[in-house]
């Protein structure tokens, strides 16, 4: 047995949600944040700003990308403790409707195989002004990054695979 399957077996459970779908849209919806192990329907997600005191939508999109560093990039697997997580970005939403002047945030991060050009995660900001919406966003994706129990094994074309953090 080579040491990616042993990898995949010890961390299989981590790189699928306990949550349906719908659930986990719900918990985004509610709670600020939520993992998913599907592609990440970003229009949805949109829908749960709408509001009609805002001015300003802000969001990010973190997509696979082909290489790291001089690295060429196959495929990834995103790893996370959801329940951890979820409790997690939950704090961080609720910090940034403190530090900013914003009226609501939704993130979700993917979890499980990613291909390139694969949606990993989404934020999404409301505010009245478009300034608020920009400055949070960017606070709640590096601090999801920083905080969430969510680790990466990357693949590559000519080299073994490694383990990274988020923030790798």
């Amino acid at each position: 047995m080579s040491n990616q399957t042993n990898n995949s077996d010890i961390h299989q459970h981590a790189s699928r949600i306990s949550l349906s779908v719908e659930q986990a849209y719900e918990t985004a919806q509610q709670q600020g944040f939520a993992l998913l192990d599907v592609a990440i329907d970003a229009e949805r997600l949109k829908d749960f700003l709408q509001d009609e005191q805002c001015g300003a939508l802000a969001t990010f999109e973190g997509w696979v990308r082909n290489h790291n560093n001089d690295s060429q990039v196959t495929n990834l697997t995103y790893y996370g403790y959801e329940k951890l997580a979820i409790n997690q970005g939950k704090h961080i939403i609720e910090e940034a409707k403190r530090k900013f002047d914003i009226e609501n945030a939704v993130a979700i991060h993917r979890i499980g195989a990613l291909d390139i050009g694969d949606m990993a995660v989404w934020v999404g900001v409301s505010s009245k002004h478009r300034y608020p919406a920009f400055d949070a966003c960017r606070w709640i994706l590096d601090t999801i990054k920083a905080d969430i129990p969510v680790w990466k094994q990357e693949f590559y074309v000519d080299e073994p695979s490694k383990w990274l953090s988020n923030n790798g």
